[in-house]
C-alpha cells in the first residue's frame, strides 16, 4: 500500500511542510504532532474481530477515493486514470509552495484541500514529478544509487555531538567524521516539524554509524536536495494547471 501522511492543521503556516509519504503504518506523531495516515487503498473486511488476521476477501482492494472525483476526473479528460496517478498529483501538488503560499490561511484550520486541473497534460507531469517526489521520499528512487554526499573523516563513527559547518558545507558528527557536500538549505529543510538532517543524527547520539545507516543518510541528503529542485518545477507547472481548475 502508499499512504498520504498529513497533519490537520500547522502551528507556523509560513512554511506549511506538514506532508509525507509512507508505505508502513506510523506513529501519531510523525510529523511531530497528531499525524493522520490516509492509505490509497483499503482491504475491507467483515471480521471485525480479528484485525490482524487475513481473510480471503481481504485480497481485493479499494481505492480510498471518492468515487465521484475518479468519475469526473474520467469524463474530463476521456481517458481512464488509476488510484497511483491521482495520489502522485496529489503529492505533487502539495510539495508546492506557490500552493502552500496561496492557502496558507486555509491550511491553518483544516486539513488541505486540492484543486485538479482541465488540463490533462499538466496533470499528468505533474504526476510525474509527484511519483519521482514519492520514490526519493521513500528512499527508493534509482537516482539515489549516487549520492551528492559521502560520509568522510577516520574518527570513530561515534555520533557525539551534530554540528553543521555552513563554509566548509559539512555535517560534523564528530571532531573527525562528517558528511560533506550538504548545501545550507538542505540542512535546514524540515518537513513536519523537523530539520530532517539534524534530527536523524540526533536520534542516534551516543551510536557508532553502520556503514548501512552512512549511506541511508547519504541518501536522505541527497533526496532532500532533489525534492528542492523538483519543488521549483513542481511550481512552474502549478501556475499552468491553475489556470483551469475544475470546479467543484
Amino acid at each position: 500500500n502508499l499512504g498520504l501522511v498529513l497533519r490537520r492543521t500547522a502551528e507556523n503556516t509560513a512554511d506549511w511542510r506538514q506532508v509525507f509519504d509512507s508505505e508502513t503504518i506510523l506513529d501519531i506523531n510523525f510529523l511531530s504532532a497528531q499525524s493522520y495516515l490516509f492509505p490509497l487503498y483499503r482491504y475491507p473486511s467483515s471480521d471485525k474481530n480479528h484485525l490482524f488476521e487475513k481473510t480471503p476477501e481481504q485480497n481485493k482492494k479499494v481505492p480510498n477515493l471518492n468515487p465521484e472525483l475518479i468519475k469526473k476526473l474520467i469524463v474530463t479528460y476521456n481517458t481512464e486514470i488509476t488510484p497511483e496517478q491521482i495520489f502522485y498529483y496529489i503529492y505533487a501538488v502539495l510539495y508546492s509552495n506557490i500552493y502552500r503560499e496561496k492557502y496558507a490561511e486555509f491550511l491553518k484550520i483544516d486539513f488541505p484541500k486540492v484543486p485538479f486541473t482541465y488540463n490533462y497534460d499538466c496533470f499528468i507531469k505533474m504526476g510525474a514529478l509527484g511519483k519521482e517526489l514519492v520514490k526519493l521520499h521513500l528512499l527508493s528512487s534509482k537516482k539515489l544509487s549516487n549520492p551528492i554526499s559521502k560520509f568522510r573523516g577516520k574518527g570513530s563513527g561515534t555520533v557525539e555531538k551534530v554540528k553543521y559547518n555552513e563554509q566548509e558545507k559539512r555535517i560534523y558528527i564528530n571532531n573527525d567524521n562528517y558528511f560533506d557536500n550538504v548545501e545550507k538549505v538542505v540542512w535546514e529543510y524540515q518537513i513536519g516539524g523537523y530539520q530532517v538532517c539534524n534530527k536523524w543524527l540526533k536520534d542516534r547520539k551516543g551510536r557508532v554509524l553502520s556503514l548501512a545507516e552512512t549511506e541511508q543518510y547519504c541518501k536522505i541528503v541527497t533526496a532532500i536536495a532533489r525534492t528542492i529542485e523538483l519543488q521549483q518545477a513542481i511550481d512552474n507547472l502549478y501556475q499552468e494547471a491553475e489556470k483551469d481548475v475544475i470546479k467543484k
